[in-house]
């Protein structure tokens, strides 16, 4: 696309810019719909996989298909639209939590009560493993990785990552919840969910959403570059979710835990008796 570039030390030129593509996609399960979403093309099976589970519609059902379009060809529906299949194991869809606009009247409370009910707390012992000191590498590592947002400077970037600090799945999207639910998505068709003993990176801030897909999906750490919100920090203390902003090379904010575990005490000396 043709823009008019203006800068301090030039005249106004027209130059092409590369831009990010933006278009709907609807999400349907056993061929009813859920939502749609605004989001970037590609990775739309992991993206509309991970969603199902991250919101929960799922109810602990296998996912045996994932397809574009639920009637007539993909062509048609400008592959704008993708069916997750079950089998009809999936429990009939309600709309609920998560599913709503961020003015749908539920307080705080309610929100994380009604999480509650669905998921377990994660076990403390699972962020164990995982250095804060290494926290600013794996951020720098992940957003120098991002493609797309080199070219483009309009995309959300999330990615799983070990205690190791290995970067497992990255992806991008003009919606940091849909490039949350790609990696999630990824990892869920890999068999590789509940996530146990690891990490999420966010690009953006941590919002109570972005706490709830990470606890849904298992992730024990929260990493971001941003602020969270209240509720998100209150949603990761609930979930014992190890949750981290503002991450820079000379620190970072801890919110949950509220601070972290003392160092263990050292065992019995073991020295010889002569």
């Amino acid at each position: 696309m043709l823009v008019t570039r203006i800068r301090a030390d030039s005249e106004p030129r027209r130059e092409p810019d590369e831009l990010i593509v933006e278009e709907p996609m609807s999400i349907r399960l056993d061929g009813t719909q859920v939502t749609t979403t605004m989001r970037t093309p590609g990775h739309d099976y992991e993206l509309a996989v991970g969603f199902c589970h991250t919101e929960g519609v799922l109810g602990g059902a296998p996912v045996v298909g994932v397809r574009y379009c639920a009637d007539g060809s993909a062509m048609s529906s400008e592959f704008n639209v993708v069916t997750v299949e079950t089998g009809g194991q999936a429990p009939a869809f309600t709309p609920r939590l998560g599913l709503t606009s961020s003015s749908c009247g539920l307080c705080g409370s309610d929100s994380i009560d009604t999480l509650s009910a669905r998921l377990a707390p994660l076990e403390p012992g699972d962020t164990a493993a995982f250095d804060v000191a290494g926290f600013a590498d794996i951020c720098r590592r992940v957003l120098e990785g991002q493609g797309l947002f080199s070219t483009t400077g309009a995309v959300h970037g999330a990615a799983a990552f070990d205690a190791d600090g290995t970067i497992l799945v990255t992806r991008e999207d003009v919606g940091r919840h849909n490039a949350v639910d790609k990696v999630v998505g990824r990892m869920l068709l890999d068999g590789r969910l509940p996530a146990t003993g690891l990490g999420l990176f966010v690009s953006g801030r941590s919002s109570f959403e972005m706490v709830q897909k990470a606890w849904a999906a298992g992730f024990a750490v929260l990493l971001s570059v941003s602020a969270p919100t209240s509720l998100a920090v209150e949603t990761a203390r609930r979930a014992q979710l190890m949750l981290a902003g503002f991450v820079r090379n000379d620190g970072l904010n801890l919110y949950s835990p509220e601070r972290l575990a003392a160092p263990a005490p050292p065992g019995p000396s073991t020295r010889s008796r002569g």
